[in-house]
């Protein structure tokens, strides 16, 4: 088998993006006698793409060799580039700056080429991510510039992908979309490479979230879905989708696909390569761990998300609060509130102030990060925060004794909840609503409002939110026989359909482990030997409904 044959293949194989079967066909032959630049770059290319990082570094450093062997230093120069925007991207910037460093030494002399606008648009990318978006943005504007010449889909792309970056994190949200949308359009038309389209992508999707505009992100994210399903063997941007997908199944009620794919991303993205969106995704577990009650484990996994280069707020404060250490919950948030500067990035504190400083009794607290939050949604004019800014500012109002006013606020908030498709945070807006109504004298549609907000956290599994809600109006639960908890009870009707723990975990988002812990407690609790055991003991003290009594 010759070694132009397996070149031959392997090159069919990447235009039909099957960069597995490129990548078994370039080792093979690499194997066999050492591959000439043109394999080693399509090796390098194969092995990126199916996520063999280390390979990939190592065949464009040979790559890199064998063009200065052969005196093409803009060549070798593109090799350098390759690894440094492939480690940036990743967050090994260090050794990204040294690979830069070498390609602008190797192309001294040639200072008009697109290898020189790579460099000044990474070294843009490098300021804008450092915090400098406004000195990154006419370094960006001018690398699209000079790239003209070039034909170069990709750089243009990305310069003008930073432009776009650079202009909406300026606070210039209207403008820096329609510049990331102009972008995604040669993306998605197949214009760009893949290692570029994936960058992209991401890119684009991380923005759309910073600044909240949650339907365009999830517009990118799935089309970022259907790129990589696209793409079997695909690996390196998986486990980014992943985490924006987790963040958008929660905010869509579907808690239980949004562990799964929480769980998916910290796979993919802790090994062997850690990326650093490693902790976005154990923060975004947390969250869900903390919603459903799971304390315990949502505490881990903040510290892992903390770890990972996350910073764990507002989360683990509302988990402080949700464990009754108000002065903690506090305290966090004083800090982290210190430690920001920019608007979008303390809105998502400012929310979880507010409910704190309310718990807290101090109200003149919660109204000003009311009132930065609604300075803050009028800026950057997005449905989203503004939904968040009424309904903190109803919570704020209610505690004020203004009820009337409250209300006001709290029904444009459910509207635009409902239209987002958010339960949970609609039904929150609902439990303010009934204690509104309660407020005007008005019980029956008090009742309505919170028993149907009741039912929404029930199916969602947000346990907490049940149990306050209904120490909030004072109802009365009849306690289940044996002492089992809600969860307990679903677990065990579980076990009486026949379910295996993983088949459990599955339908209830939890892991094998977690309900393995659920049905040794029930067995426990019920002082019964065994699942059979159990299932006897349900359908005699009627905890669930024996299957012949069901029409």
């Amino acid at each position: 088998m010759s070694t132009v044959s397996a070149l031959s293949r392997a090159r069919a194989s990447l235009a039909r993006r099957s960069w597995g079967e490129a990548y078994a066909e370039l080792a093979r032959a690499d194997a066999a006698a050492p591959l000439d630049i043109d394999g080693l770059e399509m090796l390098a290319l194969a092995s990126y793409l199916t996520g063999r990082d280390e390979e990939a570094t190592r065949a464009w450093t040979r790559a890199h060799h064998h063009a200065m062997e052969l005196h093409e230093p803009r060549r070798a120069a593109r090799q350098a580039i390759r690894i440094a925007s492939g480690l940036m991207f990743r967050g090994e910037t260090a050794p990204a700056r040294g690979w830069f460093a070498r390609a602008g030494r190797v192309l001294q002399g040639h200072e008009t080429c697109a290898e020189q606008a790579w460099l000044h648009t990474w070294d843009a990318f490098t300021r804008m991510w450092s915090g400098d978006p406004k000195g990154a943005q006419p370094v960006f504007t001018a690398a699209a510039a000079d790239s003209g010449p070039f034909d170069d889909p990709d750089l243009v792309t990305m310069s003008r992908l930073g432009e776009g970056m650079c202009v909406l994190l300026q606070g210039a949200v209207s403008r820096g979309l329609v510049l990331l949308d102009e972008v995604m359009v040669a993306v998605t038309s197949g214009e760009v490479s893949p290692i570029y389209a994936g960058m992209a992508y991401c890119t684009v999707i991380a923005g759309c979230i910073e600044v909240f505009d949650l339907q365009r992100a999830r517009q990118w994210t799935t089309a970022l879905a259907r790129w990589c399903d696209a793409q079997p063997d695909l690996v390196p941007y998986r486990g980014n989708c992943l985490v924006h997908r987790c963040e958008l199944l929660q905010l869509e009620g579907a808690w239980a696909d949004a562990v799964a794919a929480a769980h998916r991303a910290c796979e993919l993205l802790s090994g062997p390569i850690r990326w650093d969106s490693l902790g976005s995704a154990y923060y975004q577990l947390a969250e869900l761990h903390r919603l459903r009650g799971e304390y315990a484990a949502a505490e881990k996994t903040y510290r892992r998300a903390g770890a990972a280069g996350r910073r764990p707020e507002p989360g683990l404060a509302l988990l402080r609060l949700a464990q009754g250490r108000i002065d903690a919950a506090a305290a966090v948030l004083h800090r982290a509130l210190a430690e920001t500067e920019e608007p979008p990035a303390r809105s998502r504190l400012l929310a979880a102030y507010v409910d704190v400083m309310i718990a807290a009794g101090d109200l003149a607290a919660a109204r000003a990060g009311a009132e930065e939050l609604d300075r803050t949604a009028e800026v950057l004019d997005v449905a989203y925060l503004r939904a968040v800014a009424d309904s903190a500012a109803g919570a704020v109002l209610i505690a004020e004794g203004d009820a009337r006013s409250a209300l006001r606020r709290l029904r444009v908030a459910s509207a635009t909840w409902r239209r987002f498709d958010a339960p949970y945070e609609a039904a929150r807006a609902q439990v303010l609503i009934g204690l509104a109504c309660r407020a005007l004298g008005d019980p029956e549609t008090s009742a309505m409002e919170l028993d149907a907000a009741r039912n929404v956290f029930a199916q969602l599994g947000a346990e907490p939110d049940v149990e306050r809600l209904d120490g909030l109006v004072g109802r009365a639960v009849a306690p289940i026989p044996g002492g089992l908890t809600a969860r307990e009870l679903q677990v065990l009707t579980l076990v009486a359909s026949g379910r295996t723990n993983r088949g459990i975990g599955r339908e209830l988002g939890l892991s094998e482990k977690t309900v393995a812990r659920h049905v040794h407690n029930l067995l426990t609790k019920l002082d019964v030997p065994s699942r059979a055991a159990a299932t006897a003991y349900a359908y005699e003290h009627d905890l669930i409904e024996h299957p012949d009594t069901q029409n």
